[in-house]
């Protein structure tokens, strides 16, 4: 499975973005989906994740500004992204796991400046 991540970019302070992450193909035995993001000298770190059922989850950093989605006819998940801050500048990395694999995308960046 290939994952194509989109939708980066540079935005001021307070802006809004919007990250889509489409699959080569229909996913089974889904078990989770899910966005990351790695900013320079650190590590990667869970921003959201949503369940098979359609639960979200997000680390309290974000909470209350970005939410994420997904359209399974599409094979695509998507996060949102509001209330931007300088601190949400990272590479965004989109995530599949299955019974069987894990996938990610090829990062998108987002900038953010003051």
């Amino acid at each position: 499975v290939q994952l194509q991540a989109s939708g980066g970019g540079s935005v001021q302070a307070g802006g809004s973005l919007g990250l889509s992450c489409s699959a080569s193909r229909r996913i089974y035995n889904l078990l989770a989906v899910g966005w990351y993001r790695q900013a320079p000298g650190r590590q990667r770190e869970l921003v959201a994740s949503m369940s098979p059922g359609g639960m979200p989850n997000y680390a309290d950093y974000v909470k209350g500004r970005f939410t994420i989605s997904r359209d399974d006819a599409k094979n695509t998940m998507y996060l949102h992204l509001n209330s931007l801050k300088p601190e949400d500048t990272a590479v965004y990395y989109c995530n599949i796991v299955t019974d069987k694999e894990t996938y990610w995308g090829q990062g998108t960046q987002v900038t953010v400046s003051s």
